[in-house]
Parts: structure tokens; C-alpha cells; sequence
């Protein structure tokens, strides 16, 4: 009677689309969704399809992409928080949404308690680069330029855009302030800079490195602690003269709260399987970015280094009192 009553149960609970333990075993049955919090065509959606293929080559599945950009990358977050923690949705953050943008809007969730880690996946540089025609020819000539000129213009991506926070940590290791101008985005700003109507800017590098090796702007220091693989001789901000103005720029995945154990871990060995693969590889290092440490490629070791970012940054973004416009 007890046997007949289980399998009863189980047929009812296959034919209502329930879990069985050996649909549990088969993860994943059906595509996954990518929630990307920004526009395509941009870095992050650039990083989140290369990620996607390489999900799709180690667990079967289609990984689609779903562009849902605003709000400084938090709209796309949120809808991240409230999907079905089933494993079959998961979301790529990256400093503006998941730092800059989680400390200036008031969320409906906690970004810490209600969003999984799943992994770091990748690093590239923010850099500092000005218009072809600006006086300076170095960093120590910039900083003495802009105390000389303050109503020098820096261009910016929004109020608290990684590039926002970038001239706000650059003035006070420098001691220098300029005029900070809003764009949205950094295609128009690029456009303005290579026009010479604004003198600095402070972008995600692998994106402006066309115009650099052209020649149509001049590039100061990366924002990292050792120099960048695609522009070795750019100096770092350390060796320019401003030790401690760091800015790595990083992606990382991100599920909602609750997601099963075997899906996280499935997920997880699949993106280290990927970053590990050359080919992929590759495609990083083509726009720019390189593969985040294998230590922080787990769930805990994307935790441990959001947790060291957002207390860096929220007291300084706090501090400034940044308004979202």
C-alpha cells in the first residue's frame, strides 16, 4: 500500500511539472537565462555572451541572453532577485550595477543576503586618457595642468558610473578638481573627447583602446596594480605618481537566494571549466580583460571580494552624497 501511494504521489507530482530525484539528477533539463543589466553591445553584454557560449558548450543547454539595462544596472538586478531561484536563472553584475548603483538606490532587497555568488569571472582596467591636444604628457603634468585649470572638464557615465567614482578617488589622491560631466553613456563621451570638447576621461580601457593605438587620445595610467597586457607601456597609477587611486574593473555571476545546491555546483565547475579553456581565454583577452583568479572563481571567493568592495566604496560613495539624476 505505502509503495503504491509513493508512486502515486510521484506520478502526480511529474505530471504538475514537480521534481523528481531523477530530474534533479538530470540539471538542466531546459535553457537557462542570462540577465545582462546593461545594453548590448557593451562590455558586460560582450562578457556575458562569450560566458554564455561557454556554459552552453559544459552543460547542454541554450543560455539566453536577456539585456535589461537602467538604473545604473539595478533594474536588471532586481529582476534577478525576484526570479525563480530554480537554477535556470542567473545574472552577470559588474562594478556600476552591483557596487555604485547598490549603494545609490534604495533596493527592495539586500544584494548581499538575497543574491547568490557564483563566480568572479573576469578583470580589465579602468584608465585615465585626455584629449590628443592636452598640454600634459604625463600624469605628474596632468595633475599640475588641472590644479592650474579647474575648470578643466572630466567626462563621466552618470552620477556613481564606475567612471563617476573614478575622478571622485582620483581628486583626492591628486588633490586636483576639474568640472565632472555627465554623459549617458560612453559613446557620446568618447565622442566628445576625441572633438576636445571635454580633456579627461576615465573609461573601462579595452573599449577606448582603438583610439589610443590610433593616436586620437592620450592614455596616462591604468588604475590597476600591475600594467596592462594590451598596453604595456601605459604606466600604472602607482608608477605615475598616484599610489593607492585603484580601480579594477571586474564581472562576476550571480543567482537568486535559494538556488539549489547541485545547480550552483554545476554552474560553478562549468564557468571554471570555461575560464580555463584557451579559446575562451582568448576572446577575453581580444576587448581587453583578463581571467579572474581560479581562488576567486567559487562562490566564496566572489563573496569575499564583493564584501571587499562594497566596504571600500559605499563610505566613499556615501560620503560624496551622490544624487542618481
Amino acid at each position: 500500500m505505502r509503495k503504491f501511494v509513493l508512486a502515486l504521489l510521484l506520478a502526480c507530482l511529474a505530471a504538475l511539472g514537480g521534481v523528481t530525484p531523477a530530474s534533479a539528477q538530470a540539471y538542466p533539463t531546459r535553457p537557462l537565462t542570462m540577465i545582462v543589466p546593461f545594453p548590448a553591445g557593451g562590455i558586460t553584454d560582450i562578457t556575458a555572451r562569450i560566458v554564455a557560449e561557454g556554459l552552453r558548450q559544459r552543460l547542454g543547454q541554450s543560455v539566453i541572453v536577456e539585456n535589461m539595462p537602467g538604473a545604473g544596472g539595478t533594474i536588471g538586478l532586481t529582476r534577478l532577485a525576484r526570479a525563480m531561484p530554480d537554477g535556470y536563472t542567473i545574472g552577470i553584475g559588474q562594478w556600476t550595477s552591483q557596487v555604485g548603483g547598490s549603494a545609490m538606490y534604495k533596493l527592495p532587497f539586500d544584494v548581499h543576503t538575497d543574491l547568490q555568488p557564483i563566480a568572479l569571472t573576469t578583470v580589465g582596467p579602468l584608465w585615465i586618457v585626455g584629449r590628443k591636444d592636452l598640454p600634459a604628457s604625463n600624469l605628474t603634468e596632468l595633475v599640475a595642468w588641472l590644479k592650474a585649470n579647474p575648470k578643466a572638464t572630466g567626462a563621466t557615465i552618470g552620477v556613481g558610473s564606475a567612471a563617476h567614482l573614478c575622478f571622485l578617488d582620483f581628486e583626492q589622491h591628486t588633490g586636483s578638481k576639474f568640472v565632472i560631466v555627465p554623459y549617458r553613456g560612453a559613446a557620446p563621451a568618447m565622442q566628445d573627447l576625441l572633438a576636445g570638447q571635454i580633456d579627461i576621461f576615465c573609461p573601462e580601457a579595452g573599449q577606448t583602446l582603438p583610439q589610443y593605438r590610433a593616436g586620437s587620445i592620450k592614455a596616462f595610467a591604468v588604475l590597476t596594480e600591475k600594467r596592462w597586457f594590451a598596453a604595456p607601456e601605459v604606466p600604472t597609477i602607482a608608477e605615475a605618481g598616484a599610489p593607492g587611486a585603484l580601480f579594477p574593473f571586474w564581472h562576476g555571476l550571480w543567482a537568486p537566494k535559494g538556488i539549489p545546491a547541485d545547480a550552483l555546483a554545476k554552474i560553478d565547475a562549468a564557468v571554471m571549466a570555461a575560464l580555463a579553456d584557451p579559446a575562451i581565454r582568448k576572446r577575453f583577452t581580444d576587448v581587453g580583460h583578463e581571467v579572474a583568479p581560479v581562488e576567486r572563481q567559487t562562490p566564496a571567493g566572489l563573496a569575499a571580494y564583493y564584501k571587499a568592495e562594497t566596504d571600500k566604496w559605499w563610505p566613499i560613495i556615501k560620503a560624496a552624497n551622490l544624487k542618481m539624476q
